[in-house]
């Protein structure tokens, strides 16, 4: 039988996440809760449905269609009750006005493969390659391990995003598969890593080790830049020397936006994260500098 993955998107022709042109594979589950997702749909390793209201004229074909009754009108506008609903399909199919969709959907590694090779002669001409991210792509290991084993079958550069929050037995089997890890460092603090996103800093950071130990080169750290969470001199200058030990020259500041917000209304969750402004790259400027006086190259942005 086929390996599948679920999927939440692949884009190509994508300019950031790797070197060069690449198409990014995005991969559904995540064994992380960061409030400031921009994907929270690949947060659960399930079929997720999105309505999107912008979209909708309210002509009630949804709730007339739904055979699990998990859908009424209020308003003009339909209303979904997540409990009874069982993520079927049928509401979106006969939705006239496309606003309900599905994120994770399954996948053939070889169709996915496929569509990967499609853009082989811009991977070749611009150093370029297959970006893997999510979610965490770890999640779905078999599945995954089997996309990368393709990828180096045919000659193509990889790239893997990772919160490094993974088995280490997963991650020392993939990484002869992987050209290049994009890994996440949100903050060198275990409790309040643990108490604000449920991640094991010492679980991250052994394999953070182990990815440097096979070619320091190959490591670009990346550190998501948080209100409230680690956006200050004090826990980014302690991320920088972390990554300054383990030998890590380079760091991406990847400043918080809020381009994921209405992701939650249409999953039907709440964004915890309201008040907070988006980051600009200016403001980030100071602590760019900072980093590149501590022997850093910090780029800002992904």
């Amino acid at each position: 039988m086929a390996q599948q993955l679920k999927t939440l998107e692949i884009e190509r022709f994508a300019i950031h996440d790797g070197q060069g042109i690449r198409t990014t594979v995005f991969l559904q589950g995540c064994p992380l809760f960061c409030p400031w997702c921009a994907n929270p749909e690949s947060q659960k390793l399930k079929r997720q449905l999105r309505y999107m209201e912008h979209k909708c004229i309210g002509c009630g074909t949804c709730a007339r269609v739904c055979p699990h009754g998990a859908i009424t009108m209020q308003d003009i506008r339909p209303a979904f009750d997540r409990e009874k609903c069982v993520v079927c399909g049928t509401c979106g199919k006969h939705c006239p006005a496309e606003a309900i969709v599905y994120a994770g959907e399954g996948m053939d590694v070889e169709d996915i493969i496929k569509t990967v090779l499609r853009d082989k002669d811009y991977y070749d001409t611009t150093g370029g390659g297959m970006t893997v991210s999510g979610g965490e792509p770890f999640v779905q290991f078999e599945g995954f391990l089997e996309l990368l084993r393709q990828a180096k079958q045919a000659d193509i550069d990889t790239a893997v995003e990772t919160t490094g929050n993974v088995p280490e037995g997963m991650f020392l089997e993939a990484e002869p598969y992987i050209d290049t890890f994009l890994f996440d460092i949100k903050h060198c603090d275990a409790d309040k890593l643990k108490q604000v996103v449920g991640g094991d800093l010492a679980l991250i950071l052994r394999n953070f080790a182990y990815a440097v130990s096979k070619g320091a080169e190959r490591v670009i750290a990346r550190v998501p830049v948080i209100p409230g969470f680690n956006y200050d001199e004090e826990s980014l200058r302690g991320i920088f020397t972390l990554v300054k030990q383990y030998g890590v020259k380079t760091v991406h500041l990847l400043p918080y936006h809020t381009l994921g917000r209405r992701k939650y209304e249409q999953l039907g969750w709440e964004y915890t994260m309201d008040g907070d402004k988006m980051i600009s790259k200016e403001e980030l400027k100071p602590y760019q500098e900072m980093g590149e006086k501590m022997g850093l190259t910090v780029q800002i942005g992904g």
